[in-house]
């Protein structure tokens, strides 16, 4: 069992040493690019820490002088300009070292931000916003410190080590003997410590994660909790993140505060000996005052060095950390990266339907939303989708937009099978104007250019088109008023007709609407409606809509229930059919003359259907 137990053990030093040897190769990788800055910081500091090496020796020299009643001005000047150069070389190393970790970090979030916004729906709906950005600020920010303080300070205070070892041996070998014994002993200690930073830097980041992603949760729903009276609840969540990232944060401190204190022992220690012994030699003429002088200098030179390289060590370690949930964000599945051009698809045929679905199937982790659906969109036409909630309505759109692909079956595009089609040239075809619209923080102007189309003249047509033009006209800054952050500043229904008309400008093939109308009031709502009426002659209308004056004058609707298409026809026809369609319109719906109901559709069936109506 012991020998067991001990396999294991090693087992996972092994794992944990080639995953830091994994780590610290992908961060010598990630900083190639800036090798020439580094490399040009690296050679300034460590010069610099050269100019410092040779200071002890003329201080020593200097003391010796004094004593002999020698001339102090060549000597002291040559200690002043070695100090000076070595702060100007040092003050440029240390710039260009910022500037290199900066330029780290602006590629890595580059690289990030566009991984993130390629993520496929499926990734994103398993992870928070909040921890995504945490990953893409604060997790980035670690791979400066990296840079800055860790790789170069790693390599010049070794350096100044070895520099310091040398001189020291070259003084006084057995002084230098007695130092080394106290630094081995306080390493034994640091390096304990440094085992375990890395994966407390990793946590701690984590946690902070998750605080992020709580905090964000909340200011985006803060309305509805000020309404719900639970702001205090929803603070204990967010503060209980808070605490965990306060308590991940103190462990990585505590091993950091454990390791700090022996370094200055060491030196404390190292300095005391150097003191007793050299001064206890200089008594006896063993040793000079002058070299006495050095010693003591280079003993506390080991100090600085060694807890920069002590400094640099733990902020690797917590960089690495941070570098692995970067990394385990960039292996995330996303959608290819494409051109930003916006690509032309041209009809495979004269009369091509505009979309089409083939015996479509489609599953959610195994759950059927789609068995077997089938439809076609022709130029210029407009077709509703109705259909109790889960019935199938949203995923239709999702494959429509390409966000899932189909399990069986084929969607065609213009005549195109969708695996034919780059994913930019089939959302090329595609306008969306989602159910609760997207509003960019930024103005009016800067939420319409998202079309593509910024003159005058379209944008005041698409405004009259949704009847937003009077409140433009109102506003003093007109189209450049701010909308706030997702559209607070403007109503639930200004906001739907703002994305409407966005949709309008790109001129689509397809336009897909989810629930267009259901912010809107009767005013708007009817300027909306004329608004879709007056569509380019070859752009297909796809709606999904529960409201009747949205899908009554439809020239076709489809009834979809549990995953499949049970009716199609026009209202009056499915009015005189379906059965199904008659219980979708609720029990507030009543027979009017010629065939025309009136009432909303509801997405839940009710038990009152019109005489006649059959499934």
């Amino acid at each position: 069992m012991a020998s067991t137990g001990q396999a294991t053990a090693s087992g996972a030093d092994a794992g944990a040493d080639a995953d830091a040897r994994a780590g610290l190769r992908r961060l010598l990788a990630l900083v190639r690019p800036e090798s020439r800055g580094i490399g040009a910081a690296g050679l300034l500091v460590v010069t610099a820490s050269g100019l410092g090496l040779a200071q002890p020796l003329l201080a020593g020299a200097v003391i010796d002088r004094v004593r002999t009643g020698g001339g102090l001005t060549g000597p002291v000047a040559v200690l002043l300009g070695l100090f000076a150069a070595q702060t100007v070389v040092d003050t440029l190393g240390r710039y260009l070292l910022e500037r290199a970790g900066e330029n780290v970090v602006l590629r890595m979030r580059r690289q990030m931000v566009g991984h993130l916004l390629r993520l496929r729906i499926a990734v994103l709906e398993r992870h928070r916003v909040g921890d995504l950005i945490t990953r893409a600020t604060t997790d980035t920010a670690a791979l400066r410190d990296a840079v800055n303080r860790s790789l170069v300070e790693i390599a010049v205070g070794v350096l100044t080590v070895v520099g310091a070892t040398v001189l020291m041996l070259r003084i006084d070998p057995l002084l230098f003997l007695a130092v080394l014994g106290v630094f081995v002993v306080a390493g034994l200690g640091v390096t304990t410590a440094l085992d375990r930073i890395r994966a407390a830097g990793e946590q701690a980041q984590t946690a902070v994660g998750s605080f992020a992603a709580d905090l964000e949760r909340g200011l985006t729903a803060v309305r509805t909790i000020r309404v719900s009276g639970v702001e205090e609840s929803e603070s204990a969540g967010i503060l209980a993140s808070a605490e965990a990232a306060r308590r991940a944060g103190i462990r990585g401190a505590r091993l950091g505060a454990a390791a700090a204190p022996v370094t200055q022992l060491a030196a404390s220690g190292s300095f005391l000996l150097v003191l007793v012994l050299g001064g206890a030699r200089v008594a006896d003429g063993s040793l000079a005052l002058g070299d006495l002088i050095a010693l003591l200098l280079y003993a506390t030179y080991l100090v600085m060095p060694l807890g920069n390289l002590l400094d640099g060590l733990t902020t690797l370690k917590r960089a690495m950390g941070a570098l692995q949930r970067i990394d385990d964000c960039l292996a995330w599945d996303a959608e290819p990266a494409e051109p930003a051009t916006r690509a032309e698809v041209r009809p495979a045929s004269p009369g091509t339907s505009v979309l089409e679905f083939h015996d479509v199937h489609f599953a959610y982790d195994g759950r059927p939303a789609l068995r077997g659906v089938s439809f076609a969109l022709a130029p210029g036409t407009r077709t509703a989708v109705v259909g109790p909630s889960g019935a199938g309505k949203s995923t239709i759109l999702s494959l429509i937009c390409r966000l899932h692909d189909a399990d069986r079956g084929s969607i065609r595009y213009l005549g195109h099978q969708a695996e034919d089609l780059t994913l930019r040239q089939s959302r090329s075809l595609l306008a969306l104007v989602e159910q609760n619209p997207a509003v960019l923080h930024g103005t009016l102007r800067d939420n319409l250019a998202l079309s593509g189309e910024t003159s005058p003249k379209a944008l005041d047509q698409a405004l009259r088109q949704v009847n937003l033009h009077r409140l433009v006209d109102q506003l003093p800054q007109g189209l450049d008023t701010p909308v706030g952050e997702h559209g607070a500043l403007l109503s639930g229904g200004e906001r739907q007709r703002l994305a409407i008309a966005r949709a309008l400008l790109s001129r689509p093939a397809l336009l897909l609407l989810d629930e267009p109308t259901s912010g809107l009031d009767t005013e708007n709502e009817t300027a909306v409606l004329t608004g879709l009426r007056g569509l380019h002659k070859h752009t297909a209308v796809l709606v999904v809509a529960h409201r009747l004056s949205t899908v009554r004058d439809a020239d076709r609707i489809l009834v979809v229930d549990d995953g499949r298409i049970v009716a199609a026809g026009d209202h009056d026809e499915l009015v005189r059919t379906s059965r199904r369609y008659c219980l979708l319109l609720g029990e507030q719906t009543r027979e009017r003359p010629g065939g025309r109901i009136e009432g909303p559709l509801v997405g839940e069936p009710s038990v009152t259907s019109p005489p006649g109506a059959t499934q």
